[in-house]
């Protein structure tokens, strides 16, 4: 009987869900109507754009999540149909009178022949469309919600925002489109989409994270609450005096297993084997809260406790020997190696660990994916509160670190994959409110496999091998690292590859590209990166 009235349950809830979810997709905005936002998909040609606009340098998008073991197959991928977007179009009742307002924030050409060639394609369906740039505070005009989640109006004035998504974690893709979410400017509350939301954060298992992400996108897909329009690569730079014995290439902005210990280099002028790269300090080196590993010291002076792959899934322990998850996800104990030393000499203990974590929690601009990991702690709202000197879902024993959620964390192996622990023996006074500020980041000192030698900010940094660091598998001839400063955006990449000065880089920069293929001795490998390029679609009713 019990199991009777379990399955009456299940039904009336999938059928609430399918329902309520039918009932709430449409009110007076043109846009709530699911047929509407297929027929703009139908009608662009991202294929046509890609090859053409965008220089065979980007991929079409047929969902937010991009090409890789994340994403399902069987996707529609709207391909460009005219016919198809005037028939739909058509059904829902377009008003060819309406304009649509599209608002972008990018300050560069591309930005606007791609804006104009859309202009155009949505013209040929009888769609109106007008578009500008966004100036002054972008999230003001962009993300802010309406009182009301469900039936609005809206708070932002736009029909279309064109921008990008460039995530760490798979969940920062979709979590915005919850009802209610802070940032949810743009879909009203979808049951059926919030439960799905929801089932890929309750688990911290990869493989059910997946499967619920297989799920969410088949769905997200029908009703196409945003438009994904094409992703973007990054592009690793190697010059042919590399050897990198097969490893695999991976995401280049974060940490991953790329094993620079077993890369050899040919030798310079004065026999040295020197690897050099870019994005050296300027002025300091780049603290790790908000990007862990986006400029190449932190890659290399700094181990994590886990190691991701090539493709950001947690691999294996780096600094940890092991770990261990409770079946519930809630408890993760990793055993700590004992043969790790600082930089300085000083041994690596799970004080370190603990103070990392307690240090970080207290940035303010940390990074959101190690902050929905580090709030789950039990402990974590009394210590930032300042009712607890520590956060005491953190257990310290001899060489074995607990740490006990409160609730699942679906993102912490990936978190600790990519943020590093820090020596609390020389950051234990720095203010974590101010942590560029402090000395540490003038010569930062790590458990990774090379240590600096020699700083001239704004000219050039030099690293050698750590004699001491603990992984004794590396079979590569790399003696020396020296990298010429830059930022994300890198002016001189080009002249240094044409000098010779510069054996390894990446950056999404197509210009750089186009002009690196034409010199020879350096290959250039595109590589797919979690960043989606997407029309954010308001369906909210405009305020009258």
């Amino acid at each position: 009987m019990k199991k009777i009235v379990n399955l009456i349950l299940i039904v009336v809830i999938v059928f609430s869900l399918a329902v309520f979810s039918s009932s709430a997709s449409s009110n007076s905005s043109p846009l709530s109507d699911v047929r509407v936002r297929q027929g703009i998909a139908y009608a662009i040609d991202m294929d046509t754009i890609c090859a053409t606009l965008l220089e065979g340098k980007a991929i079409p998008a047929d969902s937010l999540t991009p090409n890789g073991d994340w994403k399902v197959e069987g996707l529609n991928n709207y391909a460009y149909n005219p016919e198809k977007a005037k028939k739909l179009l058509k059904e829902a009742g377009w008003d060819s009178n309406y304009v649509l307002d599209v608002v972008y924030y990018y300050g560069d050409q591309l930005t606007v022949d791609l804006m104009s060639i859309i202009q155009q394609e949505l013209a040929e369906v009888g769609i109106k469309m007008n578009f500008r740039k966004l100036e002054g505070d972008l999230a003001a005009q962009l993300w802010v919600k309406p009182n009301d989640p469900v039936n609005g109006p809206a708070s932002v004035k736009w029909d279309l925002a064109y921008a990008a998504n460039a995530p760490l974690a798979i969940h920062e893709y979709y979590n915005r489109f919850k009802g209610g979410e802070s940032s949810n400017s743009h879909t009203p509350t979808d049951t059926k989409l919030d439960v799905l939301i929801d089932a890929t954060n309750k688990t911290a298992d990869i493989g059910k994270q997946k499967a619920a992400f297989y799920e969410l996108q088949k769905y997200f897909n029908e009703k196409l609450f945003a438009i994904p329009l094409y992703y973007q690569q990054a592009f690793i730079y190697e010059s042919n005096r590399v050897d990198r014995k097969g490893i695999p290439y991976g995401n280049e902005q974060f940490a991953y297993d790329w094993r620079i210990i077993d890369w050899d280099v040919e030798s310079n002028e004065n026999g040295e084997h020197v690897l050099y790269s870019n994005r050296g300090p300027v002025e300091y080196f780049d603290e790790v809260s908000v990007n862990p590993a986006l400029t190449n010291p932190n890659k290399f002076l700094f181990d994590r406790l886990v190691i991701a792959d090539e493709n950001l899934n947690p691999k294996k322990g780096q600094l940890a020997s092991e770990y261990t998850i409770s079946e519930d996800g809630k408890t993760i104990t990793f055993v700590l190696r004992k043969d790790v030393t600082w930089h300085d000499g000083e041994p690596f203990t799970a004080e370190d660990v603990k103070f990392t974590v307690e240090y970080l929690s207290k940035i303010p601009t940390l990074n959101a994916v190690a902050g929905q990991t580090f709030s789950s702690l039990e402990g974590y709202d009394d210590y930032i509160n300042g009712n607890s000197n520590e956060i005491s879902g953190i257990v310290i024993d001899g060489n074995k670190v607990t740490f006990k959620f409160a609730k699942v964390a679906p993102n912490a192996l990936l978190t600790f994959s990519q943020w590093p622990t820090l020596p609390k023996h020389l950051l234990k006074g720095s203010d974590p409110l101010r942590p560029q500020q402090d000395p540490y980041w003038q010569r930062p000192v790590g458990t990774g496999p090379f240590k600096i030698e020699e700083v001239n900010m704004n000219d050039y940094a030099v690293f050698t091998r750590y004699e001491g660091y603990w992984d004794k598998t590396g079979t590569g001839n790399i003696e020396k690292i020296q990298l010429y400063p830059s930022g994300d955006s890198d002016p001189n990449i080009v002249v240094n590859v044409e000098a010779g000065k510069l054996d390894y880089g990446f950056s999404k920069s197509v210009e750089d590209v186009k002009a690196i293929e034409k010199i020879k001795n350096i290959k250039v490998i595109p590589i797919d990166i979690r960043y989606t390029r997407l029309f954010y679609v308001n369906k909210f009713p405009k305020s009258k």
